[in-house]
């Protein structure tokens, strides 16, 4: 192997190198994710504080049973979620290479 041919080498991965950087909008995708958990964050501790006003009697149990509902519901979601990351992850391993 000579000196030029690597020298080719080196300089095409280079100009390809720009092509797996994240793009400037691509910020806002990754943002997304971090919203979608906050918002998650947020649900559960609206579930909790409504389910402490139930038992000191701040409030009612309809209301009760919305926030409960709202909560398994969000937390069902994560767990499909999580259950077709972890899917794909696996598929990923079982690629030949």
């Amino acid at each position: 192997m000579d000196i030029k041919s690597s020298n080719v080498a080196a300089l095409g991965y280079a100009s390809a190198r720009p092509a797996t950087r994240p793009a400037p909008g691509a910020q806002a995708d990754a943002g997304g994710f971090a919203k979608l958990a906050q918002e998650f964050t947020q649900t559960l501790q609206q579930g909790e504080n409504t389910a402490r006003a139930a038992m000191t009697g701040g409030a009612d149990a309809h209301a009760l049973v919305q926030a409960l509902a709202q909560t398994e519901l969000a937390v069902e979601t994560a767990v499909t979620v999580r259950d077709k990351v972890v899917e794909a992850y696996q598929e990923i391993l079982r690629m030949p290479v």
